[in-house]
């Protein structure tokens, strides 16, 4: 059917809209969160997000809360926000509210944003180089599904 193949994001607003469709029946099909830079290295942050792929949201937080990592805190705010993205793009069949139990961590992306280089002065004369690495995080949820977890 046509309403299931078409995504949210597909759809313009100044596109007609096909078969009677209007844009509040569509499904939400995944909300996302990015943070752009944070200032702690893309390994030691894997660390953290390879604990919460696959959890549900609440079980992730709970994780999370007791997680004694630096990164912890900034991957929980941004699974709080990618959820609450969740909540206010709605189209579900519950009023446009999807619950935050229903929802799975479906994917966590974990890049560099860069890396800040400086110097550090040595004996004789010398400089050696320090890297200060960043890294960029993008989640992504998805409605809980049985058949929506086994891609993963």
């Amino acid at each position: 059917m046509l309403l299931r193949s078409l995504q949210k994001s597909q759809w313009l607003p100044h596109q007609p809209l096909r078969n009677n469709m209007n844009p509040t029946s569509l499904k939400l099909r995944r909300a996302s969160a990015t943070l752009k830079s944070h200032n702690q290295t893309p390994r030691k942050v894997r660390l953290v997000t390879d604990l919460v792929k696959g959890k549900s949201v609440s079980a992730a937080l709970v994780a999370l809360q007791f997680l004694p990592k630096r990164a912890s805190e900034p991957v929980a705010k941004l699974i709080k926000s990618a959820a609450a993205n969740a909540s206010a793009e709605g189209g579900s069949a519950s009023g446009g509210k999807e619950k935050w139990d229903d929802l799975v961590v479906k994917d966590i992306i974990v890049e560099s944003a860069g890396i800040l280089k400086k110097y550090m002065p040595r004996a004789f004369g010398r400089a050696s180089l320090i890297r200060r690495r960043k890294s960029r995080m993008k989640v992504t949820l998805a409605p809980y599904s049985a058949k929506a977890m086994k891609g993963t």
